[in-house]
C-alpha cells in the first residue's frame, strides 16, 4: 500500500517479477532488535523461501533473526539478487553503488526511503529499482 503522499508506484506485475526473480536478499540495516522492522521482514522473508544475509557492520551478533551477519554488502560470499535497504535516505546513494559494485538485480528501498538520484545511478547501471515500499506487505498481497 502506498505510503500516504509517495509518488512511487509499482503495479502488482511488477513486483511479482522481481520476486519470482530473486533468490537471495541481502537486508542492509538489519537489527538483531526483535521489535525492529528489520528483524521481522527477515523472518518473513525467509518464510517465502528466500535466503537472506544480514548487513549491519555495528553488531557483533553473527546472526539475526536466522540470518547470517555481514559488516557490508561486500563481504558476502556468492550472490546477492535484491539489496533491501533500512537505512536513512541519505544513505540509499551509497547503498545503491555498493549494489552495483556486487552485481546485484534489484536495489529495494523500504517504506519512507527514496532517492532519485540512488535510483537513476541503479537503473543506469540495470537494477530494477523499487522505493518506499515493504516486501512484507507487498508479498501477501501477490499471492505468490
Amino acid at each position: 500500500m502506498p505510503t500516504s503522499a509517495s509518488p512511487y508506484h509499482y503495479e502488482p506485475e511488477v513486483l511479482a517479477t522481481i520476486f519470482r526473480s530473486v533468490k537471495t536478499i541481502a537486508v542492509v540495516g538489519a537489527s538483531e532488535q526483535a521489535h525492529k522492522a528489520s528483524f521481522s521482514v527477515i523472518m518473513h522473508l525467509q518464510a517465502y523461501g528466500y535466503e537472506v544475509f544480514a548487513v549491519n557492520p555495528r553488531t557483533s551478533a553473527t546472526d539475526i533473526a536466522g540470518a547470517t551477519v555481514f559488516p557490508s554488502l561486500g563481504a558476502i560470499e556468492g550472490r546477492v539478487d535484491m539489496v533491501d535497504v533500512f537505512r536513512p535516505s541519505g544513505e540509499l546513494l551509497g547503498v545503491a553503488q555498493q549494489a552495483i559494485a556486487i552485481g546485484a538485480k534489484v536495489l529495494w528501498a523500504q517504506l519512507a526511503i527514496y532517492d532519485d538520484a540512488a535510483a537513476e545511478l541503479a537503473e543506469r547501471a540495470g537494477l530494477t529499482v523499487v522505493m518506499d515500499r515493504c516486501p512484507k506487505i507487498e508479498l501477501p498481497k501477490l499471492a505468490l
